[in-house]
């Protein structure tokens, strides 16, 4: 992986299944889930105020905008397996995920907000998690922009990704 790679993907790019996950694979992301905000917290202390402000590579987001970020879209994924598991394939609703990081109050409302949501958040998401069923592990979504079908199997993994993606994010401003 080149270093421009490296500061845009620092988790690597996300390699979703084809197949139903185990148990024990399943167990491990919502692992990762739980642990998310923890670690979250963790990396924004280490990193520092300052550099939060700073973006964690040319033309990226800032620190700030990426916990910001992380509340905002893991309160739309944990919406869309509530969704899935109540509607037969539910379309979900894309969002401009950048116009969103331009709002005024990502500059206006402390970190520490964000990652109190994220923790409740997550809270809540992993209880739901833990107590699905198989059957209910393949039920699915459409999503419009990327004219794609996922399971929850499949959903579980790229947000898990997507957690440890922005992590990453933050662990480089720490560095």
């Amino acid at each position: 992986m080149n270093t421009d790679d490296h500061l845009r993907y620092p988790a690597g790019k996300p390699q979703l299944p084809t197949a139903p996950l185990t148990p024990a694979e399943r167990a491990a992301y919502i692992q990762q889930l739980a642990d998310l905000p923890a670690q979250l917290t963790a990396a924004a202390r280490q990193a520092g105020g300052e550099r939060l402000q700073l973006p964690y590579r040319p033309g990226g987001w800032t620190g700030r905008q990426v916990i910001h970020h992380l509340a905002d879209t893991h309160l739309n994924l944990y919406s869309r397996f509530r969704l899935a598991l109540t509607e037969d394939n539910p379309t979900v609703r894309p969002f401009d995920e950048k116009a969103w990081a331009e709002l005024p109050d990502v500059a206006a409302t402390p970190i520490t907000v964000s990652l109190a949501l994220l923790d409740s958040l997550h809270q809540r998401w992993v209880v739901l998690l833990q107590h699905l069923t198989e059957a209910q592990w393949q039920r699915t979504f459409y999503h419009p922009r990327y004219d794609t079908t996922s399971t929850l199997d499949q959903a579980l993994v790229q947000y898990a990704w997507h957690g440890r993606h922005h992590l990453g994010h933050i662990k480089l401003l720490a560095e």
